[in-house]
């Protein structure tokens, strides 16, 4: 244990924002530990922090031994939780961890869990979702885009916010939605948007806004083609098209902000 104060504070390292960036990547859930505080003998510094993933101990640390077990613990059950993003505790780890050394410790639990963040799934990677990736980027959002092309994937932004799929065909993203995630639709037309739409229906995954780019004229034949197979009426109700709210023109980066605007006034509605 090391004694005396415990006020050095730690910013995180290189090699720690490496990892919360790949975690992110890839999709992991996980929560990060920090010491915020301490007083008397501690394993860790202020500043020490730990990720733990469902997994366990992921990088880093906040000391080992009794105290980081607990953390874990902790983590972990945030990780399972509904929708809390984040914890302070204090531990005295004499008397609540039976550890020998007399210190005490201030932590800092912060979950970093998908479905707790604004996600959004965009199928296409044509000239309007590649617009429109490119705000959504610059806002606090998480973006999957979905296409079975890949030299259109590979033409968006390069942001750790930002996932590439390829798919054999656009219904296979489904599967890939973070539960509660917007849903925007702009494939090369309305042959591949009716596909996707019908499987939504089938699967009824929890989503936030579900919106389709098009006409009036589109969204008529497409509520009139879901509604001949067999799609309930709940589910074709809910589909936002035209998607965008009334301003600007035609070119694909206006067309961008009015969707986006739509993608805000909508959260803002869920979430004021």
């Amino acid at each position: 244990m090391r004694g005396g104060p415990a006020k050095t504070l730690r910013m995180l390292d290189r090699r720690t924002l490496d990892e919360i960036e790949r975690l992110h990547r890839e999709a992991v859930d996980f929560c990060v530990v920090t010491i915020v505080d301490g007083r008397g003998s501690i394993p860790q510094i202020v500043g020490a922090t730990a990720l733990f993933t469902a997994e366990g101990l992921a990088h880093g640390t906040v000391g080992g031994g009794k105290l980081e077990v607990a953390c874990q613990e902790k983590a972990l059950a945030l990780l399972r939780s509904g929708t809390e993003r984040s914890r302070f505790e204090r531990c005295n780890l004499q008397k609540d961890l039976q550890m020998t050394c007399g210190g005490e410790v201030a932590l800092y639990f912060e979950v970093h869990r998908r479905d707790l963040d604004w996600n959004v799934a965009v199928f296409g990677a044509g000239h309007v979702a590649q617009a429109v990736c490119r705000v959504l980027v610059e806002l606090e959002c998480r973006v999957r885009c979905f296409d079975t092309r890949q030299a259109w994937l590979e033409r968006l932004p390069n942001s750790p916010k930002l996932e590439p799929c390829a798919v054999a065909q656009f219904s296979d993203g489904i599967g890939r939605i973070v539960p509660g995630a917007d849903v925007l639709l702009m494939t090369m037309g309305h042959s591949s948007d009716l596909p996707v739409l019908v499987e939504l229906a089938a699967r009824n995954p929890p989503l936030g806004l579900l919106g389709l780019l098009g006409s009036d004229s589109k969204a008529a034949i497409v509520r009139r083609q879901l509604k001949e197979q067999g799609v309930s009426r709940e589910f074709i109700e809910r589909i936002v098209c035209p998607l965008g709210e009334k301003i600007g023109n035609n070119t694909p980066g206006e067309i961008a902000i009015s969707a986006v605007a739509h993608l805000l006034k909508a959260r803002h509605e869920r979430f004021p």
